[in-house]
């Protein structure tokens, strides 16, 4: 039986929470993960691992989160702003990911505002349901 959302953002709030020492409250959907609950990139690895246990799935390289090697690839950023040819990629690789704000302003170092608790939810829907 598919899990709703509801149940999937309990399962990755929890998540969040031991893999980041947050109480569950901090967890909301709209917190970002650097930004506001304070994550860093080996954080990554861990949540990473915590998600594929809790949901039975595997999560390739660069399919949650954005692959360095497209903030890298001068095509998709140029003068500091992801080109439309990024935005693309971006969405292509990155469904689960609202680029509606940021792609009014596509600033390669707000980037990293894009991943939120919501972000990941959307991205576990899309895996086990």
């Amino acid at each position: 039986m598919a899990m709703t959302r509801d149940e999937i953002f309990a399962k990755v709030q929890e998540g969040l929470a031991d893999a980041l020492g947050k109480d569950p409250e901090e967890i909301t959907p709209e917190a970002t993960l650097m930004g506001d609950l304070g994550a860093e990139s080996i954080d990554f690895l861990d949540i990473q691992f915590r998600l594929e246990k809790a949901f039975s799935i595997k999560i390739p390289r660069g399919e949650m989160v954005v692959d360095p090697s497209t903030l890298s690839n001068p095509d998709f950023v140029k003068e500091g702003k992801v080109t439309p040819a990024g935005l693309a990629e971006l969405k292509a690789k990155m469904p689960h990911c609202d680029l509606t704000e940021f792609e009014k302003n596509p600033d390669v170092n707000k980037i990293l505002d894009l991943f939120t608790v919501q972000t990941l939810v959307n991205y576990i829907v899309g895996k086990v349901n």
